[in-house]
């Protein structure tokens, strides 16, 4: 299940994207369904996509705010989320690809926003991937030994 949700400056491009899930019957759920206002922190909203996500390894999640930049840092402090903004179709293949991301960031305030088709591509790109392992899963357990360890180095 694809999980999606953006604060109050990303509504119309959630609108979006989920005509897209829509037209390509993917499951989703909208956790923010309410927020239309300014007042709806992108840390709270980060918080809730994120929980979801983690409820099942086959979720997926899609978190917007102006940038994509604030939600993916906060959805990255959440253990277990993998957050990658992605700009255009390669990066969201490879956000899958080598390190296993689990939620999109967008932003709905950029340049990238105003395309429709470009971001039903990165959308569907990043739906479609895949992570490939190997020598990758090397590295997302070093990934993982930070966040176990707090953010310490995994050298100290």
């Amino acid at each position: 299940m694809v999980i999606i949700g953006s604060d109050h400056t990303g509504v119309n491009l959630k609108k979006q994207i989920i005509e897209c899930l829509k037209i390509n019957h993917i499951t989703y759920k909208d956790v923010t369904d309410y927020n239309t206002q300014d007042g709806d922190d992108y840390p709270d909203i980060a918080n809730i996509i994120c929980r979801n996500v983690l409820k099942d390894v086959n979720n997926l999640g899609i978190a917007i705010c102006g940038t994509g930049i604030g939600i993916s840092i906060a959805c990255n402090k959440i253990h277990g989320i993998r957050a990658a903004v992605c700009t255009d179709e390669y990066m969201a293949q490879m956000s899958r690809a080598d390190n296993n991301a689990n939620v999109l960031c967008l932003g709905s305030r950029t340049e990238l926003a105003k395309d429709k088709e470009k971001i039903e591509n990165i959308v569907n790109a990043f739906l479609e991937g895949f992570f490939e392992g190997g020598r990758h899963e090397r590295r997302l357990d070093k990934i993982r030994q930070i966040e176990i360890q707090g953010g310490k180095s995994y050298d100290s």
